[in-house]
């Protein structure tokens, strides 16, 4: 199935998606928007073009579970996207995913522009990659 995950920014979002046996989650691409009704227009256009099957975004809970505005938006996210795209969508915790974005920019020592245009991508294909692991072990 193919799945695309979402890492929903303020200003710029990242997509991923993985291959059909998903197996390999790979950073598609970054929509500079900042509103969300456009934003799922965007996003609808990529999940004809991939043939996308499900979509998973990225729910940002506070360290301690919590909702915080990041979360919520993210919620209101997934029903405008819902609303416009009639396939499953789910929501899946990304703590951390954009820390470890960055540790693995910094091991390749990617930096300045280059940086920014693909660290939300990358978030989303680490969010992807971890709910792949999930599907594989409690599938």
């Amino acid at each position: 199935m193919i799945i695309m995950s979402i890492d929903l920014g303020q200003a710029r979002t990242g997509l991923a998606v993985c291959d059909k046996e998903e197996i390999l989650a790979s950073p598609l691409c970054t929509i500079k928007e900042k509103k969300l009704k456009p934003l799922a227009e965007k996003i609808q256009e990529k999940v004809i073009e991939t043939k996308t099957e499900l979509i998973i975004v990225g729910l940002p809970l506070n360290m301690d579970g919590s909702l915080g505005e990041s979360a919520k938006r993210s919620m209101e996210f997934k029903e405008i996207l819902a609303s416009q795209i009639n396939l499953p969508i789910s929501l899946w915790d990304e703590r951390k995913t954009t820390f470890t974005a960055h540790e693995y920019l910094n091991t390749l020592n990617i930096r300045g522009n280059k940086r920014k245009n693909i660290i939300d991508a990358l978030s989303a294909s680490i969010i992807l990659e971890n709910y792949l692991n999930y599907r594989k072990r409690n599938l």
